[in-house]
């Protein structure tokens, strides 16, 4: 996947960068959103929390996407100015912690209780 900047414009009156690129992906499904996301923040030296995707479309018939990126000042106006939809389709995933449900430790206590039996 390769990105290329189109056009960068300051807007300073929402206090943000707003950069439109040009994503080429040759051999590859459409790249999701946190995939660009991640490498227009190396390319434009930014935080990831300041960086929003807000919208990526694929051309027809061709393996390039056409999108809209903002960095924003802060996290506040971020938070502020964006729509929640965009705010969620940024944001990293949160890692799953396996939490012990009351099936496993049943199970668990099923697994002990045989070998209880047979020290006796």
């Amino acid at each position: 996947m390769e990105i290329k900047i189109i056009e960068e414009k300051e807007n300073p009156l929402l206090n943000r960068t707003e950069i439109r690129f040009e994503c080429d992906y040759e051999g590859e499904g459409t790249p999701k959103i946190l995939d660009v996301k991640h490498k227009l923040v190396a390319i434009v030296n930014a935080s990831k929390e300041l960086l929003v995707v807000d919208s990526m479309k694929p051309g027809y018939g061709v393996t390039k996407a056409y999108g809209l990126a903002k960095v924003y000042d802060s996290i506040e106006k971020l938070n502020i100015i964006e729509t929640d939809s965009v705010i969620a389709k940024n944001a990293e995933p949160e890692e799953e912690v396996p939490e012990e449900t009351e099936e496993t430790e049943e199970a668990e206590e099923a697994e002990e209780a045989p070998e209880a039996e047979a020290e006796e």
